[in-house]
């Protein structure tokens, strides 16, 4: 269809316009809180270049004559007092605001421009970009695979990756969560893909796209998920073991105060060297002897097992237990650069397919250059995105990735799946397919598009609806006095932007269908389609739509034809009862590639 995200729908059915506007908001929003994640990535990037990393140990300072150690990162660890105080310098709780952090700002200022400079030549710079962007990180990760595996600890992380919680499974946010995690993976719901298939020849093998794109991201998220567990397993060894040494020093102690007697404990443990199963050992012949006491000798069990279920997730899990992973690496500040130097260039990559869905569906729809756009977006993004810098900003961040952008992200692909199965017309839809790889997709594709993907997912939307009214949205506030997280309720005037903001974005879908159907606005025909096709042949033009060549600018040519060449007319075509052409007519050589209705179909829309 050689369209932007509000193009297309608004060409499937005037009346599902609303769907293209939506899936732009959303875009929107992903792209003002993702961007601070890149900002976070560059602080941090940049303060890797230090030896020692400034996030290996706790800052001290001098009282009177005595050096004494920050008593927020005492009760924490160093990693996450650098994280939560030096980065975020976080409040308390959402309510409570304050000044932004300069340095994160300027970070965020940095990351703006670099994805502003990548895109604004359009598809074609922001391509030769990717390159590097997608290639790179897979580079970094099979480097800290190899180096994870090596670690002690690795295979306890990577065999406890793949012990499934059947427990879970039962609960609509895991479900909700796999989903989300998918589209963002994959950009459905976004209009990305859209505006980047918007440059494919009419000829473009998407199915196939579309398989090795999928396989691909799969591999991936295996591969990524087998160096977080290495790397997790190994941190949850360091604190294990450390656990083990600091309770057999106990257990020493009680043994010297005669608490505890000699003989309980076996006589092949040496107390100079104890093993997890050694202290296993004592630990459960203490607690069956000393039954009634037990709790008052402190000591702990140290399992490694509950430490691996204590893994963070979201922003903790890059921020906070691989910074701490990385700290006990040799040439620590080498793997911290590489690693923030990959999180940067996976982000990058996310937000040139986020912005693209944003500034083709404008430019396509309001003809506005494609410069202005792009400048304009990353300018207003910028100084939305301060709110996300102060010092309660992380906890806006989580709510618009956990509710804000995540709902009607799950609403959008819904609606467009059935638009595209029901509206359109799954037989359609193959035929198209057909006519564009030369053969019809597998018959399952029908039932699934049409039956099971629908159902579902709106199935999985309930549920998260049913769950959200009966568990009130809460986040984790980091309490400073205790150096640890609570959960909170969000505060009212916090569920009222957050439930304004879900219905800002799915507003245009409904308000749309009102406009259309009760024809207060009817679409131009230059929104509806630029050239109308049956069987591959072009039947006649409607609009002299976009004055570039797309085809063209993808492929990095010099020649931009303004509009494309005319038909050469036919004695013999005759016009048809819908107002076309004869399917006789010839496609000319450079015509513009797409699909769609003939015209009459499009008026009686």
């Amino acid at each position: 269809m050689r369209r932007g995200s509000v193009g297309v729908w608004t060409y499937i059915s005037s009346k599902l316009g609303g769907i293209g506007y939506t899936s732009c908001l959303v875009c929107y929003y992903v792209a003002m809180y993702y961007n601070v994640i890149i900002c976070w990535s560059f602080f941090y990037f940049f303060n890797s270049f230090q030896s020692p990393l400034p996030w290996a140990t706790c800052p001290v300072f001098q009282n009177a004559t005595v050096t004494v150690v920050e008593p927020e990162c005492q009760k924490s660890s160093a990693t996450t007092f650098f994280w939560y105080r030096e980065t975020l310098d976080i409040s308390n709780s959402i309510s409570e605001g304050g000044d932004l952090n300069w340095r994160v700002t300027l970070c965020l200022l940095l990351a703006w421009l670099v994805v502003g400079l990548a895109m604004i030549r359009g598809i074609q710079s922001s391509g030769k970009v990717m390159y590097f962007s997608s290639i790179f990180p897979y580079g970094v990760l099979f480097c800290f695979l190899v180096r994870g595996l090596l670690l002690e600890g690795a295979f306890d992380g990577i065999k406890h990756m793949f012990m499934p919680k059947l427990e879970v499974m039962a609960e609509p946010q895991v479900w909700r969560d796999a989903a989300t995690q998918v589209f963002f993976a994959l950009g459905l719901g976004f209009g990305g893909v859209i505006a980047f298939s918007s440059y494919n020849k009419r000829d473009n093998n998407c199915h196939f796209d579309a398989l090795l794109v999928s396989f691909i991201n799969f591999l991936t998220s295996v591969l990524a998920t087998l160096v977080v567990f290495a790397v997790l397993g190994f941190k949850a060894n360091i604190i294990n073991n450390q656990c083990i040494a600091t309770n057999t020093d106990q257990i020493q102690k009680l043994l010297e105060s005669g608490e505890v007697s000699a003989d309980l404990i076996p006589r092949h443990i040496n107390l100079t060297s104890v093993s997890a199963s050694d202290y296993q050992q004592m630990y459960d012949i203490l607690r069956s002897v000393h039954e009634e006491t037990f709790g008052a000798l402190g000591l702990h069990p140290c399992v490694l097992e509950d430490e691996l279920n204590k893994a963070v997730q979201g922003t903790g899990l890059a921020f906070i237990a691989f910074t701490e992973a990385i700290t006990h690496f040799p040439a620590s500040p080498f793997w911290s650069i590489m690693f923030f130097l990959m999180l940067i260039n996976l982000g990058l990559g996310s937000m040139f397919g986020t912005m693209e869905g944003i500034v083709t569906s404008v430019t396509d729809t309001f003809k506005i250059r494609k410069e202005f756009v792009t400048m304009g977006s990353c300018l207003i993004a910028f100084m939305l995105g301060l709110l996300f810098v102060q010092r309660s900003g992380n906890y806006f961040v989580t709510m618009f990735d956990d509710y804000s952008a995540t709902l009607p992200l799950i609403i959008i692909v819904i609606l467009e799946n059935i638009a595209v199965s029901w509206v359109y017309g799954t037989q359609k839809f193959m035929d198209d397919l057909k006519d564009m790889i030369g053969y019809y997709p597998p018959t399952i594709y029908k039932y699934m598009w049409t039956y099971i993907s629908p159902i579902v997912m709106i199935a999985m939307l309930l549920a998260s609806i049913v769950q959200m009214s009966l568990t009130p949205p809460s986040y984790s506030a980091w309490i400073k006095e205790t150096a640890s997280e609570v959960k909170l309720p969000y505060p009212p005037w916090a569920l009222g932007l957050l439930t304004f903001l879900i219905i800002l974005a799915i507003l245009p879908v409904p308000f749309v269908f009102l406009l259309r159907v009760f024809q207060f606005r009817k679409p131009p025909a230059a929104s509806l389609a630029k050239v109308s096709f049956r069987r591959g042949k072009i039947l006649q033009e409607l609009s002299p739509m976009e004055e570039r060549d797309d085809t063209s600018l993808i492929h990095g040519h010099g020649y931009r034809p303004t509009r494309p060449p005319p038909i050469k007319s036919d004695p013999t075509a005759t016009a048809s009862p819908g107002g076309t052409l004869s399917p006789d007519v010839d496609t000319p050589a450079g015509a513009p590639y797409g699909l769609g209705f003939n015209l009459g179909e499009i008026l009686d829309d």
